[in-house]
């Protein structure tokens, strides 16, 4: 029989959920931000809460209050991000209620969370996929309870997500490696004005049972006393079987979807009475009676509850607001590498190949960093990546730190999120650009927004390695260069090299980065197989070499004479473009310079606009479809700050406008830029 002292305290928190929901619902002007509230969940949510101690993980949804109540923040806490207040705690005032996230040694972990549907589900199984590489290899650093007890990670989703494909693919992933996770899954039938009938063909528990190795269970959510045993139990199991779970609980939804989907829009008043029958708060109540509690002692709870939400609000709707200047905070976490250092050209060695570059930088990266895993598609011992990127890397660092996943961008990405929070270090791939959209939404919504919205708790540091860009015949899919739809997102840093000795400083500066990297890697480059890419190869550094971002280097520079005559113009660009500018400067005389950029975010304004100044005419050279692209946004910033120094119209040039790379080899090239069609440009520009 569960102890009367936890039962008192659930019905306490219950009290205060409910008047926090009337309260909102009261103030609707004051309370003016999309909210959710937990009425009708709050049974199986403080269930749950009772059960986490501070070295466990929790993701919450979004309609998870009493969770976050359960696990020790107070209403006030909540009602100031409910308000988007400035001394909100979890995120300054710049995300919706119930979006907690929390890093200290007093509470559980929880993770930055986005409102999007499921999208919880990957990160927070990286999470465990994180609690179970250190529990194996990093011990020490685990944390455990205060009798030793091991962590657990708990992933909080309503049952309309369970439709959404990024979930199945954490289910795949738990199942596989039987990670120490519970999925909560709450089941209220609807997801906003779909019902379940409508919209699933089965429940959580029931679709669960398609994944071999997760345990699922069920419970009456809206039963305090069935959730909590159900809850301890199934947290105990995990705590020490280490194995996956789902808890399918049904309960009822006593509020609006959000506040601004209201209940009256789509729900009959049948419906309605239905769901008020199973309402928690009640059923415990009358639980408190029958195991001896007062009815005056009920009733002062209900009472005192009443006064302290009110007072709660009054604090929170006095606390001030966040103030403009802070609007920039967060972004990028500090910590970056800002200075070039060690040996770029060591004697004695030998030239290498960018592909190898990578390699010998990722074997030095894990030969010193325990921390450092790297996971992706085939990059595993059989095959150590379709390019060879990674190979020897298990070999020499076994299967638990490089491995294969399976056809999962989406996963490869967000899991990321839930490994760095943990204090890992993972370095990922896609095997094509053209592959990288499944995993947008988890770049975008995830990994890009944890620092800011977590006010900088919680930066991703992770490199994702893309190799990119067209050469012989690779056809729509395995072509496409895709930097400015990367570059579209806010965030995340971008790398292009152009050459060994970059790529090998920038994969060292990026691993040392505390943010989320993008590594786009040229794969014509990779082994200098296309005629005139001979000086990709370079010298390798040595194992001290690291390369700042936003440094771009002047790979050619124009004749002084050109220059003061007005006859050189500068090329901006990077990747294979920078050899399409050597070969078509050749045609010049020395009226030609050439920037490589090197990294695309951070930019080296700086150069770019001493340069652009300098000579007075530009041309910005990309692989890209040009229209709409990185390379004409660059030119209209490049217009902008330096207009006054310009003897003509920055040119662009980049591909033919067409939607994808062809497969024939001839089309291909009439695609894509070379030297002789900005020999052209360079011609026209020049005589103008």
């Amino acid at each position: 029989m569960i102890d009367i002292e936890i039962l008192r305290r659930a019905y306490k928190m219950m009290c205060h959920v409910k008047n926090m929901a009337a309260t909102y619902e009261a103030n609707r002007s004051i309370c003016k931000y999309v909210h959710s509230t937990s009425r009708g969940h709050e049974a199986i949510q403080l269930a749950t809460a009772f059960q986490l101690q501070p070295q466990d993980f929790v993701s919450p949804y979004y309609r998870d209050e009493s969770i976050i109540m359960g696990i020790g923040f107070s209403p006030y806490e909540q009602m100031l991000q409910l308000l988007a207040k400035g001394n909100d705690i979890f995120t300054g005032g710049r995300e919706y209620y119930s979006h907690a996230n929390y890093k200290g040694e007093d509470k559980p972990t929880m993770i930055h969370q986005s409102s999007a549907t499921g999208m919880q589900a990957i990160p927070t199984t990286g999470l465990a996929q994180g609690v179970q590489y250190v529990e194996k290899h990093l011990l020490q650093k685990l944390r455990k309870g205060k009798n030793g007890e091991l962590p657990i990670v708990i992933c909080s989703l309503g049952d309309a997500s369970i439709t959404e494909g990024e979930v199945s693919e954490a289910f795949q992933f738990t199942a596989l490696k039987q990670l120490p996770i519970i999925y909560l899954v709450q089941d209220n039938n609807w997801g906003i004005s779909v019902t379940a009938a409508e919209a699933r063909a089965m429940n959580a528990y029931e679709f669960i049972r398609g994944f071999k190795g997760i345990e699922g269970v069920q419970v009456d959510g809206s039963d305090f006393e069935a959730s909590f045993d159900m809850m301890k139990k199934v947290c105990d199991t995990v705590r020490t079987e280490r194995k996956p779970f789902l808890v399918h609980a049904k309960v009822p939804l006593l509020g609006h979807h959000t506040s601004g989907v209201r209940k009256e829009f789509y729900r009959t008043d049948e419906d309605w009475a239905q769901h008020q029958v199973n309402d928690p708060t009640p059923k415990l109540r009358k639980k408190l009676l029958e195991r001896g509690i007062a009815e005056s002692e009920i009733v002062q709870i209900e009472k005192e509850a009443t006064t302290f939400i009110a007072n709660e609000f009054a604090k929170a709707v006095a606390a001030p607001e966040p103030t403009s200047s802070s609007v920039e905070d967060f972004v990028f976490a500090p910590g970056a590498v800002t200075e070039e250092k060690g040996e770029r050209h060591p004697a004695g060695k030998e030239k290498i190949v960018m592909v190898d570059a990578a390699l010998f930088a990722i074997r030095e990266i894990m030969e010193t960093h325990p921390e450092a895993i790297l996971y992706g598609q085939d990059v595993g011992r059989r095959l150590g990546g379709v390019f060879r990127e990674a190979a020897t890397l298990a070999e020499q660092f076994g299967d638990d730190r490089v491995f294969n996943t399976a056809i999962q961008e989406a996963y490869v990405v967000g899991s990321t999120v839930g490994m760095s929070a943990i204090g890992l270090k993972p370095i990922v791939e896609v095997q094509f650009a053209d592959y990288i959209y499944p995993g947008f939404n988890q770049l975008v919504t995830e990994v890009s927004k944890s620092c800011y919205l977590s006010c900088g708790k919680f930066p991703v540091s992770m490199i994702l390695r893309v190799p990119t860009g067209a050469y012989g015949g690779g056809g729509p899919y395995h072509s496409g260069s895709i930097e400015t739809t990367v570059l579209s997102i806010k965030g995340i840093k971008v790398a292009y090299p152009s050459n060994a000795a970059d790529m090998k400083g920038l994969m060292k500066a990026a691993f040392l980065d505390p943010n989320p990297v993008v590594m786009l890697e040229h794969k014509g480059l990779y082994w200098s197989k296309v005629p005139g890419t001979d000086e990709a190869k370079t010298i390798e550094p040595g194992e001290d070499y690291i390369l700042p971002f936003g440094k771009a280097n002047i790979v050619l520079h124009a004749d002084e004479e050109k220059i003061h005559n007005g006859e050189s113009v500068v090329v901006i660009t990077y990747g294979m473009g920078v050899y399409w500018a050597k070969d078509a400067a050749k045609n010049f005389n020395g009226k030609i310079e050439i920037i490589d950029l090197r990294t695309l975010f951070p930019l080296d304004e700086a150069l770019i606009f001493k340069s652009v100044q300098l000579h007075g005419k530009c041309l910005v050279l990309t692989e890209e479809q040009q229209n709409n692209s990185f390379a004409e946004s660059l030119a209209g910033r490049i217009s902008k700050n330096c207009f006054q120094h310009l003897d003509a119209p920055v040119e662009v040039l980049g591909a033919v406008n067409v939607p994808a790379v062809p497969m024939n080899m001839e089309l291909e090239k009439a695609m894509l830029p070379n030297a002789k069609k900005l020999t052209d440009a360079l011609q026209k520009l020049l005589s103008d």
